[in-house]
């Protein structure tokens, strides 16, 4: 069975949860078995913001896990918050543009990104969560492009 387990964490505001809920779009059309837990404080932006997410092609009998294949850190506090959950196998990607610190943990892979700067510098600072959102399809292929095209459509307009 193919399951990939994705945890994406930063501040409110960095479109945590929007890149989640795109993937899990893409996911629920493209067939997959998919499952979403948003985890985030009361304030709007500011506070830290998590999502757990599997995309799997058979039935996902435990929504929790505590290892995950992906982990995506935003910020600072997201790396303090989310190394528990890098395993020997795990890829993760940091901005380094927004954390001052490199994630320090064993893991298959450490991706820097520099996605604030691009944003601002090249497109807009409103696209920051799709470079992000690209890096991840570009490590996992969990999903194809046109899905993510197809979901992006949907979420976004």
């Amino acid at each position: 069975m193919s399951r990939t387990k994705i945890v994406l964490a930063g501040e409110g505001g960095q479109g945590v949860q929007s890149i989640a809920k795109i993937l899990v779009e893409a996911g629920y059309e493209a067939g997959k078995q998919i499952l979403y837990i948003p985890n985030f404080g009361v304030e709007q932006r500011g506070g830290v913001s998590i999502a757990f997410c599997q995309i799997a092609d058979e039935r996902i009998g435990e929504p929790r896990f505590s290892k995950g294949d992906i982990i995506i850190m935003l910020s600072d506090r997201a790396i303090d918050r989310c190394t528990a959950y890098v395993s020997e196998n795990s890829t993760v990607v940091y901005d380094t543009s927004v954390c001052t610190k490199k994630p320090e943990c064993k893991c298959k892979e450490i991706i820097g990104v520099d996605a604030n700067r691009i944003a601002n510098e090249k497109l807009s600072a409103r696209v920051f969560n799709i470079i992000i959102l690209g890096v991840l399809l570009a490590a996992t292929n969990v999903l194809k492009l046109d899905d993510i095209k197809n979901a992006m459509e949907m979420a976004l307009g």
